[in-house]
């Protein structure tokens, strides 16, 4: 078996982060590891003994998904510090290789990347903050790294979206499946022009043990994490301290003092294991070299400026070039058909999309934009 099979056999086979199977790949390499896991009494051998290649890489093909190794183009190379000796609950460890699915390229999206993090059930605050920071970073061109949760996850996504800057999300089993489901037309957005990062192959789902493995690779992709709204005991606390153990920029974002989820924060500040940021411009100079800090542009006007932010899902949800239908529209944009429609209709008195013969939406030429902007 040649080594990215290897790989790929041992990411079926044994739980992420295991630290002894993931040093003896960094030594030996994963062929050998292989071979030697196939004819061992390990526990993880009877597995090896069913595994199937073809059906593997068939529900790979079918699903749009990639695997990368080290030696591909699109690898990371930022993520062998996590060979390091650095071991949290007992997990630790390079991954033998990486799922991925989308557009994107993963080692150009984490050239320039901040991770944010928080907590599932976010306040208003955090969710606004997680958001308004992603998409500032977007427009500096920074992209955004997450874990596709809800609350804090999904806001920072769709900020880095709503900057038209690609993102990244992290999730914690196989991609040919969405999880959390709700989170379905989210995650079919970032794979346009992103990506969905996993260790886990096809069919495999969510553990707790795998999130806080997943955790680990949220914050050696990127070049720092910032924290917005972690609880006592949080996966965003575990994040930083992953990104603290590899050396990686730690910051986190002030709340409310009377919010148990400013917990993690504050304490985190308090502690000196992140430090206090409240802006993309605080974080970028945090993540650049001294003297070379990337300004953060003031944000000119733009039509989209004045839309309300259902009518800017809406807006969104549509396809740069070519058109879709209003179902599809409306899936994507989270909102019922009726609304949806509604909010077409909006939109088309606005001169910004219109339905071509097909009874599908699409949106106005630039030229028509750009004169409409002019206009105002």
């Amino acid at each position: 078996m040649d080594e990215r099979m290897a790989r790929m056999a041992l990411s079926c086979v044994v739980e992420p982060a295991t630290w002894s199977v993931s040093q003896a790949v960094d030594e030996f390499g994963a062929a050998t590891v292989w071979e030697a896991l196939f004819g061992s009494s390990d526990p993880w051998a009877k597995k090896a003994h069913a595994f199937d290649p073809a059906k593997v890489v068939a529900a790979a093909a079918q699903a749009g998904i990639r695997f990368v190794i080290p030696a591909d183009d699109e690898w990371v190379d930022v993520v062998a510090d996590l060979s390091r000796d650095v071991i949290v609950h007992q997990l630790g460890g390079m991954p033998f290789g990486l799922w991925v699915k989308g557009g994107g390229n993963l080692a150009q999206l984490c050239s320039k990347a901040v991770s944010i993090v928080g907590s599932r059930a976010a306040s208003a605050y955090g969710e606004h903050v997680a958001g308004e920071l992603a998409y500032e970073l977007g427009q500096g061109g920074v992209s955004v790294i997450s874990g596709g949760a809800y609350g804090i996850d999904s806001a920072a996504h769709r900020g880095a979206l709503a900057s038209r800057t690609p993102t990244v999300a992290v999730l914690a089993g196989g991609l040919d499946s969405s999880y959390p489901p709700g989170n379905a037309a989210l995650f079919d957005r970032i794979a346009e022009n992103g990506v969905l990062v996993s260790e886990l192959p096809p069919g495999e789902h969510p553990t707790r043990v795998r999130f806080l493995s997943r955790n680990r690779l949220i914050a050696a992709l990127s070049m720092g994490t910032v924290v917005v709204e972690a609880a006592v005991r949080s996966g965003a606390r575990n994040t930083l301290t992953w990104a603290n153990g590899i050396g990686r920029v730690t910051m986190a974002v002030p709340g409310s003092v009377t919010n148990a989820n400013s917990y993690g924060p504050h304490q985190a500040i308090r502690e000196a294991a992140a430090v206090l940021v409240t802006n993309a411009s605080e974080v970028c100079e945090l993540i650049e070299p001294l003297g070379r800090q990337t300004p953060i542009p003031d944000a000119e006007h733009r039509f989209t400026d004045e839309l309300s932010q259902a009518q800017l899902r809406v807006y969104e949800a549509l396809p740069a070039r070519g058109s879709r239908g209003a179902d599809e529209i409306a899936m994507r944009a989270e909102f019922a058909l009726g609304t949806t429609l509604a909010l077409l209709n909006q939109l088309f008195e606005l001169n910004l999309v219109w339905q071509n013969p097909k009874q599908e939406w699409q949106l106005t030429s630039a030229k028509h934009r750009d004169a409409l902007l002019a206009e105002r």
